[in-house]
């Protein structure tokens, strides 16, 4: 198999659909790790909810594909992620494969994602799938979407900026092309994350349901060059989806940025 040239960076573009170098993902995979996010005949109405509300992607399992219109895929990127684990095993923190990037691609996928959890008790095996991952997409020319967390019994504080330098890191040398990671508390020193990094790092969507408004928080992450979010929970627990999936959109797409003075009510919460 031979791949064609310029593929990795033709999919690339596809991810930036609204704004070049400014990523907005909508992850949907929770039901794997959690239980199901929404009735299952209003998953479309979710996506569409996303897709029209300015996404440039939605992130779903290789099972999920099947369920979804086409015709919703026009105007967003699919992303099919290879990671699971559920709430209910000895260790959510032990992520496993559960698909690979052949498989992704034909259910039409513009770009794979894969969970690292730095700091689990299965960190090293871990580490082998995401490199055994990006060896694949090389191969096929398909992005690779890192999710890198400090979570494990070792970690105090997965937010210490610091520890997420390394972990982004982590993401590029082992042959990513963007990495999403929890945010820095506090959020003006995602800049020097962002700077020790040679792939875009995204941050995850944040403590929407902790007072924080979404669009301010992005806002400020923007300003001090993060190159977008993936939203989940922010967007499907929100009483109005469509309302926060376009403010965000606007902030990372169209606006101007400057900081916004949220950095008070920012703190360690779980990222989404």
């Amino acid at each position: 198999m031979s791949a064609r040239p310029g593929g990795t960076a033709v999919r690339l573009a596809r991810l930036a659909r609204h704004r070049e170098g400014r990523y907005l993902f909508v992850p949907l995979d929770h039901s794997v790790a959690d239980g199901p996010i929404i009735a299952a005949g209003r998953f479309n109405w979710l996506v569409r909810v996303a897709v029209e509300g300015g996404a440039d992607a939605v992130v779903v399992h290789k099972g999920r594909v099947a369920t979804l219109d086409p015709a919703l895929l026009r105007a967003c990127s699919l992303i099919v992620h290879l990671s699971a684990s559920t709430a209910h095993g000895p260790d959510p923190d032990a992520k496993v494969l559960v698909g690979d990037v052949e498989e992704a691609i034909q259910l039409g996928a513009d770009a794979v994602s894969v969970q690292v959890n730095i700091g689990s008790a299965t960190e090293s095996r871990q580490l082998a799938d995401l490199g055994a991952v990006a060896d694949a997409c090389r191969r096929w020319n398909v992005p690779l979407l890192a999710m890198v967390y400090p979570r494990g019994p070792a970690i105090t504080d997965p937010h210490d900026p610091t520890l997420l330098s390394h972990v982004v890191n982590i993401a590029a040398d082992l042959g990513a092309s963007l990495v999403k990671t929890t945010w820095p508390v506090p959020l003006e020193r995602m800049a020097e994350v962002v700077e020790s990094c040679p792939i875009p790092v995204l941050s995850a969507g944040g403590p929407g349901n902790r007072g924080v408004d979404p669009a301010a928080f992005a806002a400020t992450l923007l300003a001090h060059g993060c190159s977008g979010l993936a939203i989940g929970r922010g967007i499907f627990q929100s009483s109005s989806p469509a309302s926060v999936i376009r403010a965000v959109s606007a902030v990372v797409h169209e606006e101007a940025l400057s900081p916004v003075p949220v950095l008070d009510r920012v703190h360690s919460v779980p990222a989404r």
